[in-house]
C-alpha cells in the first residue's frame, strides 16, 4: 500500500502531466487554426458590427468569454494582449473594458503563479534559474513595491515575472493585488484607445481629437513608468 508522500507524489506527477496536456492542446489549436490572425486591428474592424451585436444581445456570455479568453492567453504566454486589450475598449468601452481586462489577466497571472509555485518549480528552475536570479534580490527587499515596479515598468517579460514570484516566494496575496494594481493604468490607456478604433469609420477619423487623445496616452504610457520609479527612488 502506498504510503501517503508516494500517494501525494503520484498526484503531483498526474497533475503536472494533465496541465502540461491541456495547455498543448491549447496552444496547438492557437497556432493550427491561425487564431493568431484574428488579433489585429483590421480585424476588428472587419468584425465590428457582428461583434458588437453579439456583446449587446448577449452581454454577459460576452463578458465571460472574453475574461476566459484573456485569461487563457495570459497564462500561456500567447501573443495578442495587446489587441485583446483594445478589444475589450472597442466591445465594452474604457471603464468595463478595463475591468474585464484586469479580471482576466490577472486571473491568468496567477494561474501562472501557482503553476509554478506547486507543479514546474524543478523545470522552471532548470531552464530560467539565470535569468530569476536577477529578480530574486528585488523582490527580496520589497516584494509589494518590486513587483508594482515590474508591472509598471516591463523590464522583464510579464510571464516570466509570473514564474518569478512563484519560486521566490512571494505572497499570494501581494502578488494579485500588486499585479491587478500595476497593470491597471495600461489597461485604461488601451482600452481608451478600443473604444476610440471603434468609432472610426473611415481613415479620415485617425485626425479626429479622441483618436489623438488615444495617441498621445499611449506614446505617454512609458512616462507613467518612469514618473513613478523616479518617485519611488525619492522615498
Amino acid at each position: 500500500m502506498a504510503s501517503p508522500p508516494e500517494i501525494q507524489g503520484q498526484t503531483t506527477r498526474w497533475s503536472r502531466l494533465l496541465l502540461l496536456t491541456v495547455a498543448a492542446v491549447v496552444v496547438a489549436a492557437f497556432f493550427y487554426f491561425d487564431f493568431g490572425s484574428h488579433l489585429s486591428l483590421a480585424a476588428l474592424q472587419a468584425k465590428k458590427e457582428t461583434l458588437r451585436h453579439y456583446t449587446d444581445t448577449h452581454y454577459p456570455a460576452a463578458v465571460s468569454l472574453f475574461i476566459v479568453l484573456y485569461c487563457a492567453q495570459t497564462a500561456l504566454a500567447l501573443p495578442g494582449a495587446a489587441v485583446m486589450t483594445l478589444a475589450g475598449g472597442f466591445l465594452f468601452g474604457t471603464l468595463a473594458g478595463a475591468v474585464y481586462v484586469n479580471i482576466g489577466a490577472t486571473s491568468g497571472a496567477t494561474l501562472a503563479f501557482l503553476a509554478a509555485r506547486h507543479l514546474f518549480a524543478g523545470w522552471i528552475q532548470r531552464h530560467f534559474g539565470a535569468r530569476l536570479t536577477a529578480l530574486s534580490s528585488g523582490f527580496s527587499r520589497d516584494a509589494f513595491r518590486y513587483l508594482l515596479t515590474l508591472r509598471l515598468i516591463p523590464l522583464f517579460p510579464f510571464f516570466l515575472v509570473n514564474l518569478a514570484c512563484g519560486l521566490i516566494q512571494v505572497p499570494l496575496r501581494t502578488y494579485i493585488l500588486a499585479t491587478a494594481i500595476g497593470i491597471l493604468p495600461g489597461s485604461l490607456v488601451y482600452t481608451y484607445a478600443g473604444g476610440q478604433i471603434a468609432k472610426m469609420t473611415s481613415m479620415a477619423d485617425i485626425l479626429s481629437p479622441g483618436m489623438l487623445l488615444a495617441f498621445v496616452l499611449l506614446g505617454g504610457l512609458p512616462l507613467l513608468s518612469i514618473c513613478y520609479s523616479r518617485w519611488k527612488k525619492s522615498l
